[in-house]
């Protein structure tokens, strides 16, 4: 999936969007969460075997970190696209981080649905801005 296949802001506003109260409570508790996703994804060797869920779990946390972001921000979404639409229409200038997140959902999706391998090529290409893209957030969680 490319960036440019996101749902709109405003058809996510519209159908999938919901203001709700901020929760900071909320908020810290699944960026609790997220970290020890994290930490299991990092302490997992990769092998051919796993390396799609080492994969999905980066997705996982950088999803909980979408929520928390929306949440603080007194928003819930019903779309994980939605999520990341959101963090574009937020920070324009994280363009390539959103084509990365873009693409981790699509192979997490292939890999939820249809049972397909997530490439270890994507893994060892992007192991690196996976981190980035979840130091990016955790920021945006406390500023």
């Amino acid at each position: 999936m490319k960036d440019d296949e996101l749902i709109s802001w405003e058809v996510c506003k519209r159908e999938f969007i919901r203001n709700v109260e901020v929760d900071l409570e909320r908020v810290e508790s699944i960026k609790k969460k997220a970290l020890l996703r994290l930490k299991r994804a990092k302490e997992t060797e990769p092998s051919k075997d796993n390396i799609s869920f080492i994969v999905e779990d980066y997705y996982e946390v950088i999803k909980e970190l979408l929520v928390a972001y929306m949440l603080k921000n007194g928003m819930r979404s019903k779309n994980h696209q939605c999520l990341i639409s959101y963090f574009k229409k937020e920070n324009p200038e994280y363009e390539r981080e959103v084509i990365l997140i873009s693409q981790m959902l699509f192979f997490r999706n292939r890999l939820d649905y249809y049972g397909e391998d997530i490439p270890k090529e994507f893994y060892d290409t992007n192991k690196e801005e996976f981190e980035k893209v979840i130091n990016i957030l955790l920021k945006k969680l406390l500023s």
